[in-house]
């Protein structure tokens, strides 16, 4: 038996689950439109442990979604999990964050595009066939008429919160937008565990989110 606490944190959704060898046996989310993650994680985490029949003694490995996705949410999260990771001395388990909301969908044929809003017109991207396998790797790109016309020839299917800002430009035929879906820790529990079946785990020490981009500070203009 495996026990996975999975941790999901690079979005708005502030999501953690309960996982014994792949199925989900509790999940406790919060996305209230900010970024709370610091007030609620723990919180979440402590709920997911005590409504279950297990401690935190019989967990067997944390899972945290690696980005890419909010630069605060993602330190958060993988504090968190390697701070858990450490006190408990067991496994620490990545899960690519636009590979786990691919998975929030299932098609027959096509591809699936699942993206995260980056600011702007910017979106992080990946393309999915039916099956799962990636077709184009992670990008952060800049939106336009052109965007994805490569795949004109198959039906896409658009997920995530960066799917909104592409509805109004995308000029690509035959696509289906599925707005409402942010990532989750729900969708990490079957990759976490197969990741853990095959020894697929992180070094605590080393191991740092995927941010793709650098992170850049801004300052306000002061007011004449």
């Amino acid at each position: 038996m495996a026990l996975i606490l999975n941790i999901e944190t690079s979005t708005k959704n502030c999501s953690v689950c309960l996982a014994k060898d792949g199925n989900v046996l509790l999940l406790k989310e919060l996305n209230d439109g900010n970024y709370s993650h610091a007030e609620k994680l723990h919180v979440l985490i402590k709920e997911v442990i005590e409504e279950s029949d297990f401690t935190k003694q019989d967990i067997n490995a944390i899972a945290v979604s690696k980005g890419p996705g909010s630069y605060t949410g993602l330190r958060i999260g993988v504090s968190a999990a390697k701070g858990l990771s450490f006190s408990l001395n067991i496994p620490l388990i990545s899960v690519e964050t636009l590979t786990s909301l691919a998975h929030a969908t299932t098609i027959e044929n096509g591809y699936i595009i699942p993206m995260l809003d980056a600011r702007r017109m910017e979106v992080y991207s990946a393309v999915y066939d039916q099956n799962y396998n990636k077709v184009r790797d992670i990008q952060a790109q800049i939106i336009d008429e052109t965007s994805f016309s490569e795949y004109d020839d198959h039906k896409l299917y658009f997920l995530g919160d960066g799917a909104a800002k592409c509805k109004e430009v995308l000029e690509v035929k035959n696509v289906s937008f599925i707005e409402d879906h942010f990532p989750s820790a729900k969708e990490m529990a079957q990759l976490s565990y197969d990741k853990y079946k095959k020894n697929d785990i992180e070094d605590v020490a080393y191991f740092e989110p995927f941010y793709l981009k650098d992170f850049i500070v801004t300052t306000e203009k002061k007011k004449n």
